[in-house]
């Protein structure tokens, strides 16, 4: 039996992260993964996007860690907490953070693949607000100080709130983030989480 086969099995032909039952695919789960069905687990496109890529986070969508965090199968607790770990920004994922409980050897299997999943290798370029906080993709965070737009002609006032930003891959000095409708670069030395 192959191991598509035995993830659809395992999981009721659904998307074992948020039930999704769309565009399903195997995932292996690093590190080590060998393509073996308890290193794997099955996900949507939605899920697999997101989780590959952190600057598409959709915060909303990991909701559904909610359920899939309690899951019986290693492959699944690991991911569930390496998306909640990148979202502990969000209240409500940290909540459901503390709540998870993972057998060491899983735990160690989750911290190991951390890096690849949040960026936080000693290659990557890593994004700190003006208290030295660690941004991720989709933080909200808040302006310290007046900002004068250019090109747009208005200025961004202190305290003004920036949602779900982007962080500028190549430059750990500039987010994305949109202010009264427009995009635009923030220097990370005006914002804090």
């Amino acid at each position: 039996m192959s191991t598509e086969t035995e993830l659809q099995a395992r999981s009721g032909n659904v998307c074992e992260l948020c039930a999704a039952s769309q565009d399903l695919g195997v995932f292996d789960v690093p590190p080590g993964s060998d393509g073996n069905e308890d290193k794997c687990v099955l996900i949507c496109k939605t899920c697999r996007e997101q989780a590959e890529n952190p600057d598409t986070v959709d915060v909303h969508h990991w909701r559904c860690l909610n359920d899939s965090m309690w899951s019986q199968v290693p492959a699944v607790q690991v991911m569930a907490w390496r998306m909640l770990k990148r979202l502990g920004s969000e209240t409500w994922a940290a909540d459901l953070l503390d709540m998870v409980h993972l057998e060491d050897d899983v735990l160690a299997w989750a911290g190991a693949g951390l890096a690849d999943i949040s960026g936080d290798d000693d290659d990557t370029v890593r994004h700190l607000d003006s208290n030295s906080a660690q941004l991720v993709a989709g933080d909200t965070v808040s302006l310290i100080k007046d900002l004068n737009v250019k090109g747009a002609n208005f200025t961004a006032k202190r305290g003004t709130v920036v949602r779900n930003i982007s962080l500028v891959a190549d430059n750990a000095l500039q987010i994305e983030g949109r202010i009264n409708g427009q995009q635009i670069v923030i220097l990370t030395e005006f914002v804090k989480k």
